[in-house]
């Protein structure tokens, strides 16, 4: 009879998940990117896609090309093509408000994806940024444990920014204090443009006549101007620079030694749960419903979002053979022009 009762129990929940899935088809989910030229949201479109795909759902998509204006047209553009859920990458957490409320207004849920929207409507998914600040500061510091410091933080519209810094103060805050770490240059970095964070970085390295120890960089794109300004000076390798990414070109200069770190957060992952969720929210799921939700209310505004957060990897020279093993990258393109024995993973 128990065996009988955990077979009907089997079949009861097959049929509900199939009529989850028969639900989910002819869903269409609209993503509006604020830069897709990024390399980094090309492989969280692909997780995207894949996901929705899998469930049947319809995939469309926009591009606001780095401005704020055109975000908001974007988004009105993929709610008149039928979109029944959005994910938002913001261009600027704040100028997207009123396309959040025309979605609101019209029954459409949407995830602020991986950056903060901050509308108790909109559902909040990402990685812990607090805690990527407070790994880019440890990795620095691990090499250059006094000094000069300078921070290239990311966009001032984008509250990832602050988050990320204040993570990083964590951590380096006392010596900061003590006086053994000196803040010798720290700017926002317009759009995360790396030829803005190469420019900022020229003007600190040239006010402080090259004398910078470490460089705490928000993510791959800056930490790549950051390197190329210190190449510049021929002190590429010589300073200690963080990231976050796990962009291709960050992950060789790693293996070159240009670069420290790049906090991997796998936005296969993000991508994938973030289709799910908008399938679940266009379902009729209640955001609270979400399984692993938490709330979080550690925005500028403090308004409370109901929130999930995955969790970010540092990826050092050390540990390089990990994010090759998992496929996230090929062994060629992280070990291309280093040279042999120098480093376990490129062996």
């Amino acid at each position: 009879m128990k065996t009988m009762k955990i077979a009907l129990a089997g079949v009861a929940l097959s049929l509900v998940l199939a009529g989850v899935a028969k639900a989910q088809e002819g869903l269409v989910v609209g993503v509006s990117w604020s830069n897709f030229q990024e390399e980094r949201w090309k492989t969280d479109e692909a997780a995207i896609r894949a996901a929705l795909e899998e469930a049947g759902a319809r995939y469309i998509s926009a591009d606001a090309q780095s401005s704020a204006a055109k975000q908001l047209t974007d988004v009105e553009s993929l709610i008149s093509q039928g979109a029944n859920a959005l994910i938002v990458l913001a261009q600027d957490s704040s100028a997207i408000g009123p396309a959040v409320e025309n979605a609101a207004n019209n029954g459409i849920p949407i995830i602020a994806y991986d950056r903060l929207i901050e509308n108790a409507d909109a559902f909040y998914i990402t990685f812990d940024n607090v805690e990527v600040g407070r790994i880019q500061a440890r990795s620095v510091e691990a090499v250059a444990p006094s000094g000069n410091y300078v921070f290239i933080k990311g966009s001032s519209a984008d509250p990832n920014a602050d988050f990320l810094f204040s993570g990083a103060m964590e951590v380096l805050q006392p010596k900061i204090d003590s006086g053994e770490i000196v803040n010798v240059g720290e700017a926002y970095t317009d759009g995360w443009l790396p030829e803005n964070a190469q420019a900022n970085m020229e003007q600190f390295l040239t006010a402080n006549n090259n004398e910078v120890d470490a460089v705490v960089a928000a993510n791959d794109g800056t930490a790549g101007g950051a390197v190329a300004a210190l190449e510049a000076q021929g002190l590429a390798g010589a300073v200690p620079v963080s990231g976050q990414d796990a962009d291709h070109a960050a992950l060789n200069r790693i293996a070159r030694g240009t670069q420290t770190v790049s906090v991997w957060k796998d936005s296969r992952e993000l991508g994938r749960e973030a289709a799910e969720i908008a399938l679940q929210l266009a379902d009729g799921t209640a955001m609270d419903e979400i399984e692993g939700v938490t709330t979080f209310n550690g925005g500028p505004n403090g308004v409370e979002m109901t929130s999930l957060f995955l969790t970010p990897v540092p990826i050092t020279q050390e540990n390089l053979g990990t994010i090759i093993e998992s496929g996230w990258v090929t062994k060629d393109v992280v070990c291309q022009g280093v040279s042999p024995g120098s480093v376990p993973a490129c062996d």
